[in-house]
């Protein structure tokens, strides 16, 4: 992560609830944004869906499933 999307991070109440105190907690909340920032924001260019949704679209349109990571 680079230091604007940390901040955010940090910053959102959506992704945790009160202070971070410990390394796990930062690491729980880093996990958790990356999470809802690579699959499950709603992202404008996208058409307002998910990169997820929009991978497996993209896939389906080609007629075939997306490759597993």
């Amino acid at each position: 992560m680079i230091g604007p999307d940390k901040t955010e991070c940090v910053r959102t109440t959506v992704i945790h609830a009160g202070p971070l105190r410990t390394i796990g907690d930062v690491e729980f909340a880093t996990a958790g944004w990356l999470d809802w920032y690579n699959n499950r924001r709603l992202h404008g260019t996208l058409g307002m869906i998910s990169p997820i949704e929009y991978e497996n679209a993209h896939y389906a349109a080609l007629n075939r499933e997306p490759p597993t990571v």
